[in-house]
């Protein structure tokens, strides 16, 4: 729900801005410029103000703003969390298996077994105490429901098994998450298309008075026409650029997380695994 209310606030913000900007100086700069152009018996020309002055380009605009907000926000929440790779959650619970095992004889065997099972528990209870905004990032989250079951089922393929659905399931759900962005990727081109369509239909309904000899009112409408696709084709493939780089840091924390979890705790467990099962000397 956060996430939501600053989505539609971040809307909110750039619709009262582009809107702002175009009636405070797009559109009347758009008519002074016009109105020269007129005035010298010339076409429109192709400045700044006459090219954004349409309503298709000020929808664009706002969607522009509105989409990079949203990467922005999915970049800085990877990034901001990229420290918690670097820090072994696993770190106590592997010093106090280490001594058990080191000092344990044969008959201290399943001593060693529980003790250990009892130090991932309370690693998993630190987990599960850990702030919200660590302990809802992907990481913790994948870490902790693998430990979860290896503490239940004493098994580390089953282990593996839970980090391969986890992960699977975090790729999933970063993708579903693009869903508004890549909509607007494919509004944004189709507005500019809209604008095309309403700027032909113009010139068209103009097309007497330049067969009249006046064809200033077919060639703005012309421009219309033009114009809008012009923009929404530039700022399209802007936010597409801006969407390759956000799923090349998804799919990062995707393998960071699965290559984490392998390193950290699938090796540890299955070291430990190992020595348990090797015959005693």
């Amino acid at each position: 729900m956060p996430g939501l209310v600053k989505s539609g606030a971040a809307l909110i913000v750039s619709i009262v801005a582009v809107h702002l900007t175009y009636i405070g100086y797009i559109r009347p700069q758009a008519e002074v410029v016009m109105e020269a152009a007129r005035a010298a018996g010339q076409s429109a020309p192709r400045d700044l103000v006459v090219i954004l002055k349409d309503y298709e380009q000020e929808i664009c605009l706002i969607l522009m703003f509105w989409g990079i907000f949203l990467i922005a926000g999915k970049c800085f929440a990877i990034l901001k969390d990229r420290y918690l790779f670097q820090v072994d959650f696993l770190d106590g619970a592997t010093g106090n298996t280490a001594a058990g095992n080191s000092t344990a004889g044969d008959g201290a065997k399943g001593d060693d077994t529980g003790k250990d099972n009892q130090d991932l528990s309370s690693v998993l209870k630190s987990l599960e105490g850990l702030p919200h905004q660590v302990r809802d990032t992907p990481l913790v989250r994948t870490l902790t429901a693998s430990l979860r079951r290896y503490l239940i089922t004493k098994n580390v393929q089953d282990t593996s098994d839970a980090i391969d659905s986890s992960i699977e399931a975090l790729a999933v759900k970063l993708e579903a998450e693009n869903s508004m962005i890549r909509y607007l990727i494919w509004a944004i081109p189709s507005l500019g298309f809209i604008g095309t369509v309403r700027g032909i239909g113009e010139a068209l309904a103009q097309a007497d008075q330049a067969l009249a000899g006046d064809i200033a009112g077919m060639t703005e409408s012309l421009g219309v026409a033009f114009n809008s696709t012009f923009v929404a084709l530039l700022i399209s493939i802007g936010l597409m650029f801006l969407l390759h780089q956000l799923q090349r840091l998804q799919d990062g924390l995707v393998v960071d997380t699965q290559g984490y979890c392998e390193s950290f705790l699938l090796n540890r467990i299955s070291t430990e695994e190992h020595h348990e099962t090797a015959p005693q000397s």
